[in-house]
């Protein structure tokens, strides 16, 4: 009867263990896209203090635009998460701690809007030559 207790409990430590530090807002894809290979051109956005009221200004710049190949890093300036999510399958950065960075390359032309899975009011769009 031990062995059964001990083994039952074992199984829920590793089970609370493997999900305590999980978590995803309501809508968003679960796991984050991976971080293309650096050394390419890259182009930043950044994700300025109080990003949740601003719209769309909360991705600064709100527009930008790359040639293809481009990695763009957005970096999380705000004091609060966020997220950087492509309306259409593409991307999904998962949470952007304060102080953190996602990155995505664009391999191909176009114009690929997004927003913050969070706060969904925060919205921009890059776009792709």
């Amino acid at each position: 009867m031990f062995n059964v207790r001990l083994a039952l409990l074992s199984t829920a430590l590793m089970f609370t263990a493997a999900c305590s530090n999980y978590s995803t807002p309501s809508g968003a894809p679960s796991t984050p896209s991976p971080t293309p290979m650096p050394g390419g051109p890259s182009s930043s956005v950044s994700i300025p203090v109080g990003a949740e009221s601003l719209g769309n200004r909360a991705y600064a710049p709100d527009e930008v635009t790359v040639a293809a190949g481009t990695t763009v890093i957005w970096t999380n300036t705000d004091s609060v998460s966020h997220t950087t999510t492509s309306n259409a399958p593409g991307w999904n950065s998962g949470i952007v701690a304060p102080g953190g960075q996602f990155s995505f390359a664009f391999p191909t032309a176009g114009s690929f809007a997004y927003h913050c899975a969070i706060h969904p009011g925060m919205i921009g769009t890059v776009v792709v030559e």
